[in-house]
């Protein structure tokens, strides 16, 4: 029982760590009464439970706003949204069984510190890979000025490091296990070695990002389409014409829970290209195109200062139950895009050239979360990078400072400004240090003129991605063999 309540208060302190509530300082500690138990139980079914049982707690209390998605947008209604959520708790939570059956081992050990570190960062990274990712533990890190120097090099594995070795270290602590154990985290004052973060500035280039506010539950007819693409039209103009002195290079349209169809509608690209023009800008509009075979693409169309096309971007990384619903649930739940059938997925990162040489990368929504990913728009040659999308889905929950939370870590991890265009918010400015430098009230129409930097320099972590959750991977599993070995 006392290890079954010590697996517990990690999970209660993890979702501590996050928004809602955002107590960083305890990300250190989190992993901590979880590993205390591990290394008190030998047997390794009885560890495996403990690491799932927290880690049920865990996505249940982090991820709360996925059942009102479900239950609202998804149509099941409450109980049946409750049940689908409470299974999706119970798969993720394999990850964390898996984490607490593996760590046991080298809690025994002198090397449990690096040990359980590299361990935890291996588990962490096959979120993405194995059907959903949200927050890492270095997310807890994006304000944290020290730590945050490793973002460049190691990306968000390497503050996810850090504080599963620190938590490792307070366990061995309570446990009284020899000094000696604990001098692995003599090397955390190294980081001060690192680069140092970018300095904020103000950007010399600008831009426009619009929040439009639609609804989410809007039956739209012909006659409300149109009223609603002509007063986006009107909330551009009128936010441009407002800084005549140094008029915006680059507008961004969010994703919006709307048919905006660029291809197929004569009237709407006739629109959009016109304001391009009026502008003189390029202007970032996120739209639903189509495959050759008829299936729906989630797309972010970029249009030329002349009028025009300059390239599509179509998603490549769709959203469980928001853009195709994966087996066995199809007759359960109703995928919460309004368009009829699945998504697919895009095949290809789109980098689009914007005039003077530079060039720019726009990822959608959900995609955000995946480190790896973001990386190859910078990797291509995107000298700032563009988020649209639409958080409206989440209600009033956490969930919005949650993507918040993650798009700013991409931003760090690749040096790179990110404008970040949403539905009704987070519409947010965000600098090449992960920094934020102004955002919109949510739920309102608005229009956020702003400054930005092209920047070409390309981080370690750009250059070679997710090197160090690897490196991590073969120093756990070097770990384990060793143990096996003695």
């Amino acid at each position: 029982m006392l290890n079954l309540l010590l697996a517990l208060a990690s999970a209660a302190l993890l979702i501590l760590v996050f928004p809602r509530f955002e107590l960083v300082w305890l990300a250190p500690a989190a992993l901590t009464p979880l590993l205390v138990a591990v290394a008190r139980e030998r047997r390794h079914a009885r560890r495996f439970l403990l690491g799932w049982a927290a880690g049920v707690a865990y996505w249940f209390g982090v991820c709360y706003w996925i059942q009102f998605v479900l239950s609202v947008h998804g149509g099941m209604g409450d109980i049946a949204g409750w049940a689908v959520f409470c299974l999706f708790a119970v798969a993720k939570a394999l990850h964390m069984g898996v984490f607490a059956l593996l760590a046991g081992i080298p809690m025994r050990r002198w090397w449990a510190v690096p040990g359980v570190a590299a361990l935890w960062v291996a588990v962490e990274a096959t979120h993405g890979s194995l059907g959903f990712a949200w927050l890492a533990l270095g997310n807890a890190g994006i304000d944290m000025q020290v730590p945050m120097r490793l973002a460049p090099i190691t990306g968000v594995y390497g503050l996810s490091f850090v504080f599963a070795a620190a938590a490792a270290t307070l366990a061995l602590t309570l446990l009284r296990r020899p000094r000696m154990e604990m001098a692995w985290l003599l090397a955390l004052p190294l980081l001060f070695l690192l680069p140092r973060m970018p300095a904020a500035g103000p950007g010399h280039e600008t831009a426009l990002l619009a929040q439009p506010a639609l609804s989410e539950t809007e039956q739209w007819t012909a006659e409300s389409v149109d009223a609603m693409q002509r007063e986006q039209v009107t909330l551009t103009l009128n936010a441009a014409l407002r800084e005549l002195d140094r008029p915006p290079a680059i507008v961004a349209w969010p994703e919006v829970p709307a048919p905006l169809y660029y291809d197929e509608d004569p009237r709407f690209q006739s629109r959009v290209d016109d304001l391009a023009l009026t502008l003189h800008a390029y202007l970032l509009v996120g739209v639903v195109a189509h495959t050759p075979a008829g299936e729906p693409l989630n797309s972010a169309v970029l249009i030329s200062p002349e009028g025009g096309m300059v390239d599509r971007y179509d998603k490549v990384n769709l959203v469980p139950f928001g853009e195709y619903v994966p087996w066995p649930f199809g007759s359960l739940v109703d995928k919460i895009s309004t368009e009829a059938g699945d998504f697919a997925a895009g095949k290809r990162v789109v980098v689009s050239p914007v005039g003077g040489g530079h060039k720019i990368g726009a990822f959608i929504c959900y995609e955000s979360v995946f480190p790896n990913f973001v990386r190859r728009f910078a990797a291509g040659g995107a000298e700032v990078l563009f988020n649209i999308s639409n958080d409206g889905w989440f209600g009033q929950s956490a969930a919005r400072r949650q993507h918040l939370s993650i798009v700013r870590m991409r931003a760090a991890e690749n040096r790179r400004w990110i404008l970040r265009s949403t539905n009704d918010g987070i519409t947010a400015t965000i600098d090449s240090a992960g920094r934020l430098r102004g955002t919109l009230p949510l739920s309102v129409e608005a229009a956020s003129y702003t400054g930005f930097d092209y920047i070409s320099q390309k981080t370690l972590y750009t250059r070679w991605g997710d090197w160090f959750p690897w490196l991590c991977a073969s120093l756990a599993l070097l770990c384990l063999v060793a143990e096996r070995a003695m």
